[in-house]
This record gives C-alpha cells, sequence and structure tokens, in this order.
C-alpha cells in the first residue's frame, strides 16, 4: 500500500512507537510528514510506518485542527 496524503499509520520506530498518525505531506521516497493526536508533527521515514486501510480526505500541508475535525468526521479515534 502506497503512503499517501491523509493515509492513517501507525508508527513501527521511535518512542511514539505503537501510535496511530496521519500522513500530512510527501517530502520525498523515503520521507513523510506525520501527525496525529499524541504525535508529534515530523518528519518520519516510510520504512517507520505501516499503513492502514484508513484514508482521510485533508489537504497537502494541513493543520493539526483540520486533521481533528477530518478524523471525527470519519469517526476514528487515533488516541
Amino acid at each position: 500500500m502506497v503512503v499517501e496524503i491523509g493515509r492513517v499509520c501507525v508508527k513501527t520506530a521511535g518512542r511514539e512507537a505503537g501510535r496511530k498518525c496521519v500522513v500530512v505531506d510527501v517530502i520525498d521516497g523515503t520521507y513523510v510528514l506525520i501527525s496525529g493526536p499524541g504525535v508529534k508533527r515530523r518528519r518520519c521515514n516510510v520504512r517507520h510506518l505501516e499503513p492502514l486501510p484508513n484514508k482521510l480526505n485533508i489537504a497537502q500541508g494541513a493543520s493539526d485542527e483540520e486533521i481533528k475535525k477530518a478524523l471525527e468526521a470519519a469517526g476514528l479515534s487515533l488516541g
């Protein structure tokens, strides 16, 4: 599954391992920008993410508030 903007993922490495996040922007073929409740907005290697089948309809570089609203609209809870 391709990692794309709006894709919900689980971090598999690092201090936030096991937490769910949302891809906010694709930097290049190796790195993406992620954010989410309980996950700090930061650059992340795609090898450290496990994509889930859920995808949110958000714009590139969406703010944390826009992500929160999209999660509520989709009925998803990442916390």
